[in-house]
């Protein structure tokens, strides 16, 4: 997987405690954020599948089945 630079500012007491850490589990720092991150991912993406269920359950988002969406679009299977 390519790698990607992002320059970021963070609030003192966060970076503080993100040296404390790593130094605690024996990793870099980068490893910390990256593993923190793939948790927050984890995490928002079953608050959007909740959403999106709640829309469906209250009939403000609309599904269709594969069938038909094929067929609009033209789609032989």
């Amino acid at each position: 997987m390519a790698t990607v630079k992002k320059l970021l500012s963070l609030d003192e007491s966060i970076a503080k405690e993100l040296e404390t850490v790593s130094l605690a589990l024996h990793k870099s720092q980068k490893e910390v954020v990256e593993t923190a991150l793939d948790f927050y991912f984890d995490y928002t993406d079953s608050v959007v599948a909740d959403s999106v269920i709640k829309e469906i359950k209250n009939g403000s988002m609309e599904v269709y089945s594969s069938e038909n969406v094929y067929a609009e679009l033209g789609i032989e299977i």
